[in-house]
Formats: C-alpha cells, structure tokens, sequence
C-alpha cells in the first residue's frame, strides 16, 4: 500500500478511536431510529393519491408536521434537562411507536392534520434529547467527531428508510406508518438494552446540586477557556445571534430538498432515477470523508470552520445558473456536499460548546428548533422566488449568502468565546 494511503487509512480510523461506547450504542439507536424514516417522505403522496386530498390541503398538512416539529424540538430540550435525556429518549420512541400505528387509521383532512401534528411534536422530541445524550457522554475534546458520528448514522438510516418506504408504498401507503412505528419500538428495544436506565455524567451533577448546572469543581475554578457557562439558551446572546446563522443557513440547505430537484427536473431535463443518484453521491462522501475531515479539523475555531462551510454550500448551489454538463452539475454537487460536511459537525459542537455541562438539553432544543422553523419556511419560499423571480434569481441569492454568512462567522468568534 502507497505511504499516502498508509497514512490517510490511519487518519481515517483514528477519527473513530477513543469515542466513548455510550456514543456508539446511541448511534445504533439513531440509525434503527431514522432508518424507519417512511411516512414523511411520502407524506404529500399519500394525502393526494391515497386518500384524494387536495395539493392545498397536503400543503397544509406538511405545516402541521413542521410546527409541531419547532414545538417537540424545543419542549425535547427543556424536558430532557428535567426528565434525564435517555429516560425521555426511552418515552418518545414508545410514544412515538404508537402514534404512527394510530396515524395510519385517520383518512379525513381534519383528523390527519391533527394527528399529524401530534406525532410530530412526540416524535421530534427525540433529536435535542439524543444529541444532549451523545453531549453529555462524551468528554468536550471529543464532542464534535461525537456527533459527526451521530450524523454517520442518521444519514445511513435516512439513506434506508425512503428507500424501504417507497416499495412498502408500492403495496399499500399504511404499510409505511406500520414501518415508522415498528422501528420506533426497536429503537427503543436497542436502547433499554444497551443503555438501560443510565444517564450522562452531565445531567447526573446538575440533578446533585439543585439550580446550578456546573459540578462543585467546576464552578469553584470557572468554566474552562473557550467554554461559557449556561445561562438560559434564550437570554444567551451570542447563542441566539449563532441561532440566526444556523437558521439561514438551514433555509439554504432546505432549497436542495425543495426546489434542486425541480431544477434538475425542468432545466436539465433529468429523470427520478438519475437526480436520485445524484442526490445519493451526497450521502455517498458524507459517509465517506465527513469523520476524516472532522478529524482533520477539530482543533481549529469551529465558528470560523462553519462559516467557511456555509461559504462552500453557497458557492456550490449558487453556481448552478452556469452550467449544464454532468460533470459540471457533479462538481457543484462535490462543492455543498463538503460545505455541508464542514458546516454541520462543527455547529453541533459549538452548541455543546456553549451549554457546557448539564444545560445540554435546552441548548440542543433551540438549535434543533432552527431547523424545524427553517423547514417550515424554507420550501415554500424557496418556491416562491423559483415560480415567481426564476430559477436564476434564486440561486444566485444563495450564493450571495454564502459570504454573508461567513463574515458573521467571523464577527461573532471572539463574541462566542467570553
């Protein structure tokens, strides 16, 4: 084996030693979970084909779905800070098993709708409790290659479940809240036996000490460089400031779900089965280099990091207006996929940066809840401008975010680190 390749094997393996084994039997829990991913992907389908709804009345229906989403992503935080977040983790996949099995009986708009709304709310609660879970088990070193790996094994699920979905969808649309359902329960088998009723160090020694979310020690000797104390995820100005940059960012990542398929569809003329695998090279390098650059990465300033990432996912969407050739659309692809792989590891770890110890819950509820939002705007926007303004407009917006976004980046470091 070349020396080169010696060594990028060795980097490669290295950027999954000295992880702690709660964080690998949490991310076994991610992956059973997200691999169960059926119903949201075909959500609108089965609103209009199956049950003969309207295209405005699904549009109203997927509204449903996001706002409980910013509702169970913010009420997961605050609750998994009280209930302990692999306690709340074990109630919201139970909770969540069932409301996916009850969703599949409604077949009216207004009770779809509802219940739409409900499973939401429980079943987004699980993403700020699992994240402050991986937070709180792993020492702050290795926090942001912790839950570069948890988005390992979110992608790997997400890359199974639509995949499954849409042939159980193929033999009768209940058969994909059957799916979620199930994998939810499993989840939360792999979880009570692996984990049990153990909780994080973290939220063990806020528990111990009544209103306070440091440990004695800590607290006498301050909190180390780099790292602030919690104050209140909503009265932390740097954090709400940071929430602002995650939350445009994530309206930009939302455009490659809404309207980059529409694209690809219309301008270029490309079939499903082509954008799909084109889609699919992201998963593809997320998988394969996102731990190794991580790794490269972690001990340079992570706001600075993300910015440079937001600054690569504008600059790969926004060149789109400029080509047409396949390598040309593969290389815009190559240019967000690492912006991505940059931006989004990094952002995980400055939030847990931020909570420090015991206050990772509510922290990890608001980021979460940025996205929610986000995904409630974004698409219908996004569309908009695309309908509205054309495609050219939109894409060149985005790009123009790209350097907007990194140069809050780098105002708001030295900010972020008092």
């Amino acid at each position: 084996m070349p020396k080169f390749l010696r060594a990028f094997v060795h980097l490669y393996q290295d950027a999954f030693r000295d992880l702690p084994r709660e964080v690998w039997l949490l991310c076994a829990v991610f992956l059973v979970n997200r691999a169960g991913t059926m119903v949201l992907p075909f959500l609108s389908l089965y609103a209009i084909e199956d049950l003969g709804l309207s295209k405005g009345q699904a549009g109203f229906i997927l509204a449903a779905f996001g706002l409980g989403s910013v509702i169970g992503s913010y009420a997961g935080g605050r609750l998994s800070n009280r209930l302990g977040p692999v306690r709340l983790l074990r109630w919201v996949l139970v909770l969540s098993g069932g409301a996916f099995l009850i969703l599949g009986t409604l077949r009216t708009f207004p009770t779809l709708a509802v219940g739409i709304f409900v499973v939401a709310t429980i079943n987004d609660a699980f993403r700020p409790a699992a994240m402050a879970a991986v937070t709180d088990f792993t020492p702050m070193i290795r926090r942001t290659r912790a839950l570069a790996l948890v988005r390992l094994a979110v992608n790997l699920g997400m890359s199974l479940g639509p995949a499954a979905g849409g042939l159980l969808a193929g033999i009768d649309y209940r058969w994909l809240f059957l799916g979620d359902g199930i994998t939810c329960w499993l989840a939360g088998l792999v979880l009570w036996f692996t984990l049990g009723r153990k909780e994080p160090p973290g939220y063990l020694q806020a528990q111990a000490k009544p209103g306070m979310n440091e440990a004695p020690e800590a607290l006498e000797e301050g909190p180390p460089k780099g790292i602030t104390a919690p104050r209140g995820a909503l009265r932390d100005g740097p954090f709400l400031a940071f929430m602002a940059l995650v939350f445009l960012l994530s309206t930009l990542v939302f455009q490659i779900v809404a309207t980059l398929p529409l694209y690809y569809r219309e301008v270029y003329g490309y079939t499903e089965s082509r954008i799909g695998l084109l889609l699919g090279l992201n998963a593809l390098l997320i998988v394969l280099l996102e731990m190794f650059l991580v790794r490269i990465l972690e001990h340079r300033d992570h706001l600075r990091i993300f910015g440079f990432g937001c600054l690569l996912m504008g600059f790969g969407l926004g060149l789109m207006p400029f080509g047409a050739s396949l390598p040309f659309v593969i290389l815009t692809i190559v240019l967000w996929t690492f912006g991505e792989m940059v931006a989004f590891p990094f952002s995980n770890a400055l939030v847990a940066q931020r909570a420090g110890e015991g206050a990772s819950g509510e922290y990890m509820g608001v980021y979460t809840a940025m996205f929610a939002i986000a995904m409630l705007i974004a698409p219908a926007a996004g569309l908009w401008v695309y309908a509205h303004l054309g495609p050219r407009a939109l894409w060149l917006g985005i790009g123009a975010l790209g350097p907007v976004l990194l140069v809050a980046s780098y105002l708001l470091a030295p900010r972020f680190r008092e």
